[in-house]
């Protein structure tokens, strides 16, 4: 009996042992599968992982400042996200932005719109939230927390992190959806509920986010939406800038969208830009890091993707530097722009860490109480739940 007894202990301490290594795990499975041979295209990888936030945005009339903090913080946001760690792997992230509330919204549809499905085209989410304007109406958040359930592609990694954000100021338990029903569904998917009350905390919880939160094993939080970010400008920003200026002229279009797609990168900066520069050097900093990723439209992302797209490049969907050229003759030119953006990263993600420490002495305090603060520490404090680490 004794040794049954231990065999049985040492059983389930090596399962538990198997749960909390899981990210290690994965990786080693996937180091001892044969390489794919270079002409082959690249299929979906099963083990790796994903950060998955679905942002979803009240756009009533009252929550201008709300959306101005989304589309100010998102690069603070995706600058923390870039350095997360599952084991030896670096996750992926992916954002899908939901608007609800609004007026000018379908009725049927609960006043819910899906403003982008999960992307890792960071261009993509900007442009989108800096489209959204905002409409008196009805606040479903039940509604559209199932909405967002349902639409979204989750995965079925259990290494996965699946979360959702909702922000809104009206109680939590309007429309026809029973918000506890659609957080049991979510939980059945692995996501994790988080509420940010813009308001006053105590009202917060009388009007039921502190409860959708604690369903939903995720975190409340408040806000002040209409609270002006503090930017501190340091002597680092306009080298970042310029900087950013030449990461640009590294990007090879090609496709059809190819061009379309260059200029949304630049309509993007310009956008940060006008939001304050600190907002740009965001932005730039973003640019230069692992998240921000344009193979669908950059032949350099493209070929470090899989070497075999420069074999299926329609040689007329090219930039017209590249038109007569032999396939050796592009294949150089890429390299060359590869290293020439390779260098130009380094030397921003150099400065930003000096950017950082200057901050840190400058800031007596950091802004508690914005989207992107809260956001990130809910983040940080599930992911280790799932033994990520920064």
């Amino acid at each position: 009996m004794k040794n049954i007894k231990s065999i049985i202990a040492l059983g389930l301490a090596f399962g538990t042992s198997l749960a909390l290594y899981a990210c290690e795990n994965s990786l080693n499975k996937k180091e001892k599968e044969p390489l794919l041979a270079l002409h082959e295209a690249r299929k979906p990888d099963p083990e790796k992982h994903q950060i998955r936030v679905a942002l979803l945005l009240d756009t009533s009339n009252s929550m201008d400042g709300l959306i101005n903090q989304a589309k100010a913080q998102l690069w603070e946001i995706v600058n923390e996200l870039s350095y997360a760690r599952c084991g030896n792997t670096k996750p992926d992230l992916q954002i899908g932005p939901y608007e609800y509330g609004n007026d000018g919204l379908s009725s049927r549809e609960g006043y819910i719109r899906q403003v982008i499905g999960f992307t890792d085209d960071l261009d993509d989410i900007s442009e989108q939230l800096f489209s959204l304007t905002t409409n008196g109406g009805s606040e479903f958040c039940g509604h559209v927390i199932q909405t967002s359930v349902n639409q979204l592609d989750w995965g079925n990694n259990p290494n996965d992190l699946n979360l959702i954000f909702i922000a809104g100021n009206e109680p939590f338990t309007q429309g026809r959806v029973d918000y506890r029903s659609a957080i049991s569904n979510a939980k059945e998917k692995d996501i994790v509920i988080n509420t940010i009350f813009c308001g006053n905390y105590d009202q917060g919880i009388s009007g039921k986010w502190r409860d959708g939160a604690m369903k939903g094993n995720g975190d409340y939080m408040v806000i002040d939406h209409d609270q002006e970010i503090v930017h501190i400008v340091t002597p680092y920003d306009d080298i970042i800038l310029r900087l950013n200026t030449k990461l640009n002229k590294t990007y090879v279009p090609y496709g059809a969208y190819g061009a379309s797609k260059s200029s949304m990168q630049r309509t993007q900066d310009a956008n940060a830009a006008q939001m304050n520069e600190a907002v740009a050097v965001k932005r730039a900093v973003s640019k230069s890091s692992r998240l921000y990723k344009n193979k669908k439209w950059d032949l350099v992302d493209a070929v470090e993707e899989d070497e075999a797209a420069l074999e299926e490049v329609v040689v007329e969907q090219l930039p017209e530097e590249l038109q007569g050229k032999t396939k050796d003759e592009i294949k150089q030119y890429i390299q060359a722009k590869s290293e020439a953006r390779e260098k130009i990263k380094e030397e921003i993600q150099e400065l930003n860490k000096k950017r950082q420490a200057y901050i840190a002495k400058q800031q007596q305090e950091a802004q508690k109480d914005v989207l992107d603060n809260v956001m990130i520490e809910a983040i940080k404090k599930q992911a280790k739940r799932k033994d990520y680490r920064w």
